[in-house]
């Protein structure tokens, strides 16, 4: 059986984050290495106060998914590929073997503060459930103008999808999609407009940072978010690292790759859960594990079984 690593987007985070990852030594070891290249404050990165910031955010979400992910390594739970919603495709990059982590610390942070200096209010993201994608899509459409700016940004599930604009435009959305059947529709804890034309200033900055780095061929496939496949290139996981923040993220495409291309184990790094839940629904036959929810003992164990575990087949 093969294993997927799933990396988080924003929205998971939570105040002493890094202060509350497992015990590990990989673990010690990754915080320490960021605080080489950052500089001491990363002591102080994840309290709730540092964590208003859109760059503090980003940056203590890719240190807890490398420092997770390099735990379970540790302990001879080896990926077959992985994938990263948002943020978490840095994280991803970095074990795949692609970008290397102190590259991905500056980019990230370089990231963050563009997006914030960008829309450093009146921004961010909300949910939208019971409703397909181009339900939203029609809704969004309707209700899109200059002085309401709204847009598909992600799409989590057949029937989970995000949208990016201004506050005004968001309530607009919640309300009409209330209307037309959802259940549940609320805004997520992140304050720019993520995944949509408004960051491609931002974008286009990331590139230019990004054409500067030696990128390595992935040692496992890694995938994208524009087009929810494996990519199995340095070049094309630069271009997705690059431009993805301005343009949808097809999540629930690239859970499904992962399923077709073999993954039976899906492996969620800290702080996730979402993912867990989205593979535990969509793909019952799987085993989904957060560590955030389970603990790295756990995942190990699991992992290890499943992978032991021999396929039973037709005759």
């Amino acid at each position: 059986m093969t294993v997927a690593f799933l990396f988080p987007g924003q929205g998971s985070q939570s105040a002493g984050l890094l202060h509350h990852l497992p015990q590990h030594k990989e673990v010690s070891r990754t915080i320490h290495e960021a605080s080489e290249i950052l500089g001491p404050d990363i002591d102080n990165i994840d309290t709730a106060e540092k964590l208003h910031s859109t760059a503090a955010v980003q940056t203590v979400l890719l240190i807890a998914g490398v420092a997770t992910a390099r735990a379970l390594i540790a302990e001879q739970v080896h990926p077959t590929a992985v994938a990263g919603m948002s943020i978490g495709a840095f994280a991803a990059a970095v074990t795949c073997g692609t970008l290397s982590f102190a590259d991905a610390l500056q980019l990230v942070r370089l990231r963050g503060e563009l997006m914030q200096t960008a829309f450093a209010s009146g921004y961010g993201l909300a949910a939208i459930m019971d409703l397909d994608e181009v339900q939203v899509e029609c809704i969004v459409e309707q209700i899109r103008t200059a002085e309401l700016p709204a847009y598909v940004s992600n799409i989590n599930a057949p029937r989970q999808i995000v949208v990016a604009g201004s506050d005004a435009a968001i309530d607009a959305v919640i309300a009409q999609a209330r209307q037309h059947g959802s259940r549940r529709a609320e805004r997520l804890a992140v304050s720019v407009p993520s995944h949509c034309p408004l960051l491609q200033p931002v974008a286009a900055r990331l590139e230019r940072a990004l054409a500067g780095l030696t990128l390595r061929p992935p040692v496992m496939p890694y995938m994208s978010n524009r087009g929810g496949r494996a990519l199995y290139d340095a070049e094309a996981i630069r271009r997705d690292l690059a431009t993805n923040v301005a343009h949808p993220v097809r999540w629930y495409d690239s859970l499904e790759v992962l399923r077709e291309l073999g993954a039976k184990v899906f492996i969620e790094m800290v702080p996730g859960h979402v993912s867990t839940h989205l593979v535990a629904e969509l793909f019952p036959e799987a085993r989904a594990i957060s560590i955030s929810e389970h603990g790295l003992r756990y995942a190990t164990v699991v992992a290890h079984q499943s992978i032991s575990k021999p396929e039973v087949t037709a005759n």
